[in-house]
């Protein structure tokens, strides 16, 4: 049986989060985060194959009205690129407080001080809330 899984993206202009279910797709969990920066289709073209990944979610900030903000406009931007470049189906969804629910998350379960200020595990695990977000959808 081949793994077929789903992977969620949480972009930044510095830094990408990336989260990934497991084969059954039953759980996501937080896999990397990568450098936005002229390698990042290639780096994330590697994740896909290596994943046998069979969709792509990506995660759009809306203001608290649910209308597009900056940030937004920069994801669908991208997600432009990301659809020229990978042969995917590719969906957006609302992810307005993922970024605050992965700090909650890492602050319980991270004890060391240090690591929670590294801010690439709160892009992964952002990227993780916004694939657990999805899948409770379906």
């Amino acid at each position: 049986m081949e793994e077929k899984r789903i992977l969620a993206i949480d972009y930044g202009s510095k830094r990408i989060g990336i989260a990934i279910t497991d084969p059954l797709n039953m759980f996501a969990y937080p896999l990397t985060t990568l450098s936005n920066d002229s390698r990042f289709f290639e780096n994330l073209k590697k994740i896909i194959d290596d994943y046998h990944v069979i969709k792509i979610i990506v995660g759009t900030p809306l203001k608290e009205s649910g209308e597009s903000s900056i940030t937004s406009l920069a994801v669908e931007k991208f997600v432009e690129e990301l659809k020229k470049k990978i042969n995917l189906p590719i969906e957006l969804i609302d992810e307005r407080y993922s970024s605050e629910i992965a700090k909650q998350r890492i602050i319980e379960s991270v004890k060391s001080k240090k690591r929670r200020r590294d801010k690439s595990l709160i892009d992964k695990n952002a990227a993780a809330v916004i694939l657990e977000d999805y899948m409770k959808s379906l």
